[in-house]
């Protein structure tokens, strides 16, 4: 992380739970005007926290970004607790996606989920004026992950702004066909990036960040 620097704050929701967040910022940024790029970590009930995506925010950075990631209520330093579902999360998101506009002067934000965290994302991508673009990076769309996460899916389906799907082929809770069914019925611009022969938990390990960080800036170079 040679060429960015990390500063930690504390973002506060709508309902009065503090947020552990930290902002990466490059040491040059290329252009003001770059959106800056806000994380939402995998699944908090089964591990998932902030520091799963540092390698992709310090990438970003790295080239030029800003890049946010945060602990979402009830994981690490973050108070409250963890829903099972990932409906109190959305609360989570915004607030961020808020403090970001608040304080960064960011006038665009790009939306990135994994794994959990994607579901959780594009519920939020329509209730955040600013966000002009979402990237999902193995969102939970098979039959057993909808049981906790289906209700989110209408959201970001029916959202008209663009989206960008990330799958390995081996994902274990979602098919390529059922990514392919579920997609046919979304609104606006979809564009997915299957890579093959990979799982879902594969595709979260650090050997993927820097493919990661490549998907995210080709998908915010075409926006």
């Amino acid at each position: 992380m040679s060429n960015c620097t990390v500063e930690t704050c504390t973002v506060e929701t709508s309902d009065g739970v503090k947020l552990s967040t930290r902002l990466f910022k490059p040491r040059e940024e290329i252009n003001k005007g770059n959106p800056v790029v806000v994380l939402v970590h995998p699944y908090s009930v089964l591990g998932g926290c902030q520091g799963l995506l540092r390698g992709i925010a310090a990438g970003l950075a790295d080239r030029g970004y800003k890049a946010v990631t945060f602990d979402m209520r009830g994981v690490g330093r973050s108070t409250g607790r963890a829903s099972l579902t990932g409906f109190a999360e959305i609360k989570d998101v915004i607030a961020v996606c808020k403090w970001v506009c608040e304080n960064l002067s960011a006038d665009r934000i790009l939306l990135v989920g994994s794994s959990a965290g994607a579901p959780i994302a594009g519920s939020a991508v329509d209730q955040i004026e600013q966000v002009v673009g979402y990237v999902s990076l193995g969102y939970p769309f098979g039959m057993i992950a909808s049981i906790l996460f289906g209700r989110h899916h209408k959201a970001v389906l029916q959202s008209p702004k663009p989206k960008f799907f990330v799958m390995g082929t081996k994902d274990g809770f979602t098919s390529v066909q059922q990514l392919k069914n579920k997609l046919s019925s979304a609104a606006g611009r979809v564009e997915t990036h299957l890579i093959e022969g990979v799982s879902h938990f594969q595709m979260e390990g650090l050997a993927y960040d820097a493919q990661m960080v490549n998907l995210i800036l080709e998908f915010i170079a075409s926006l």
